[in-house]
Order: C-alpha cells, then structure tokens, then sequence
C-alpha cells in the first residue's frame, strides 16, 4: 500500500484553514465563540497556524453533554477553534484516503448517507431472500487509539500530520462505558490500552469509516460477500443462503476480536427480505418503506415544543422552518403523507398577545 505525503504544507495554509473556518461555522454563527473568533478572524487564524507550524498546538477541553434518542448518547463537542484544525486536516487527508473505502460504506461520505444506503439495501433485497443485520456494541468508545494510529500510519508518511492526529486522537475523553476482555488479555490490559473517540468529532467520523476499512475489504474480498454494506457500526449483509450467513456472522465476530470490538449480542438476526425490516430509522421490504414510529412521536413532541417557543418568543419562524425541512427531508423517503397530513393538521404557530 502506497503511502500518500506531501500533505502537511496544505493542511496549514491560510487558506485552507480561512476554507476550514467557513465550513466550521455552517450553523452556528449566532453562538458566542464563533462571532467571537469571526471578529477577529486574521489574526485568529493567523495565531492558529503558527502554532501548528511550530509544533505548539495544544487541543481545549470538550463540553459533554448527554442526548436522549432511543438510547441516551455523550457528545463531546470541541471548543470551535478545535473544530476549524479538524476541518482543515479532513480538507486535505479525506479525499486520498476515501476513495480507498469501499463503494457500500455509506456514513458521512459525499454522495453516501442514510437514504443512499436504505436504497442499497432495497435494491439488494430485491435480489436476495434473506439478511442478516449486525451491530458493534459501543462503538466508539471501544475504538483503540494504538491500533487507529497504527491504521493512520499505513496511509500517511507525514510526520507532522500524524502528530496533529495522534494529537487529537490522545486528546479524546475517556470514556466511562467498562472495558471489554479479549482473548490474550491479562489484568492490566484493558487498564494499558487507551480507548474512545468523541462522538461529535469531524475527525470521529472519518476514524470511524477508516477503523473498519480493512474489514469491509475483507469482507468482500476474502468472505466474497456479493451483498454487504456498512452505515458506521451497522452492518448488513443479505444472502440466498441462511447457513452462510450465520457463518460470516461468526467469522466477523472473530475478526472483530482484533480490532477489540465486539458485535452486540442481542442485535444480530437474520430476516426474510419480505418482512419489514429496521434499516437505519426506516422499516423497509422489498417495494416498500415506512417511517419508524419512535421517530414520529419525537418529532411530533419537538414540533408542539417549537409552536410553545414561537408563542413566547423563543425562536423565529426561520429557525422552525429549517426544523421542520429537514425533517421532511427525512420523511419523504418513506410512505409518510398521511403521518406528515396529520402532524402538521394539529399544530398552530401563533404569537402570544403582550
């Protein structure tokens, strides 16, 4: 595998982080810190690169916080400054790397996503009777930091640009999900092994789809699995044969045990094609597709907390309407017309008389 160079020079040219500073601040330009390193933006970025020329760059604390949605999430978000070097890096290091993934790894890749992947699946059931769906339990936090550096390094030959990696990947918060044993371990192991990326993270996502690389390679190259895809730590691979499936589950599992990730054992089933079937928040069959209820219950309570806010003056009608797009962005690529009809028949955004 040929390593690629030459990057480091681009990563911290002015402007790629000017280009790493406008797409950081996408969103989020109402918030403090951001107007606060806008207002002074030449001399904010300025500051920036000398300190990564120089070897000096030190990343800030992350703010934690914990999301409810179907399962309880930490997100670590980084101070924003944080966030434009992770842009400026992913600027110059995705492109290379991303065209060695796999055509049917579809998490935060351009041209990919969920809908894209839901129609992968549809289009592949249309061929093939059954599926067998896999999850990596904690994900994220079981990530290990040696075996991700040593994955960066068969890439990358900069020495400066891995340091800034490591930098970043050494920064992550510990998390506080208990360790897993493997085979080979002894009592201090786990305690030896750093472990976790932040969910939040440009940088996240990309070591995410980079961790498991190899392994959707190996999965098709060396399992000859026709019909696999991949949305972050949701694995799916469809087959004429339930046996063979059944035996890649266990071959993957296994290959999992070297990457110290584990598949959840309550989260791999084997289903006919013709039955509904959870697809990354949809519930899909072959000629069909439906929005999961939990997702309509939820956006059904955002959607009567945002008419409560626009009564008190909380938010504008433009903070609702790009609310209410994207989701039906979302919805639109299910039968939802008569859940979308209902929805909005029930809600009224009115101003509250002073």
């Amino acid at each position: 595998m040929k390593r690629i160079g030459g990057l480091w020079e681009h990563i911290v040219s002015f402007e790629n982080l000017l280009l790493a500073y406008r797409k950081a601040r996408r969103g989020k330009r109402g918030r403090v810190e951001v107007a606060r390193f806008g207002c002074d933006l030449e001399v904010e970025l300025l500051k920036l690169q000398s300190e990564l020329k120089e070897g000096c760059y030190s990343p800030g604390n992350y703010r934690q916080f914990t999301i409810y949605e179907r399962k309880p999430r930490v997100i670590c978000a980084a101070p924003f400054r944080d966030r434009v070097v992770h842009h400026a890096l992913m600027n110059v290091i995705e492109p290379p790397l991303d065209r060695g993934f796999i055509h049917d790894s579809y998490a935060c890749r351009k041209g990919k996503g969920v809908h894209a992947a839901v129609d992968r699946y549809q289009a592949y059931a249309q061929r093939y009777p059954y599926v067998l769906k896999l999850d990596i339990r904690q994900y994220f936090p079981n990530i290990d930091h040696q075996l991700l550096k040593d994955m960066l390094q068969c890439h990358i030959k900069d020495k400066e640009t891995l340091s800034l990696l490591d930098n970043i990947i050494d920064n992550s918060p510990e998390p506080t999900y208990p360790h897993f044993i493997f085979q080979g371990d002894d009592l201090f192991t786990p305690l030896e092994r750093r472990r976790g990326i932040p969910i939040g993270n440009l940088t996240s996502q990309f070591f995410a789809n980079l961790y498991l690389d190899d392994m959707d390679h190996w999965i098709k190259e060396t399992l000859r699995v026709p019909a696999y895809l991949r949305y972050v730590d949701d694995l799916i691979i469809l087959d004429d044969d339930k046996h063979r499936l059944w035996e890649d589950c266990l071959a993957i599992e296994h290959r999992l045990e070297g990457l110290r990730l584990s598949l959840h054992p309550s989260k791999r089933q084997i289903s006919r094609t013709t039955d509904w079937v959870d697809v990354l928040g949809y519930l899909v069959r072959r000629d069909s597709r439906r929005l999961r209820s939990d997702n309509g219950h939820r956006f059904r309570r955002r959607l009567h907390g945002m008419a409560k806010a626009y009564a008190h003056y909380q938010i504008d009608l433009d903070t609702v309407d790009a609310s209410v797009q994207s989701w039906i962005g979302h919805a639109c690529h299910a039968n939802t017309e008569g859940l979308r009809r209902t929805l909005f028949n029930e809600v009224y955004f009115q101003r509250e008389r002073a």
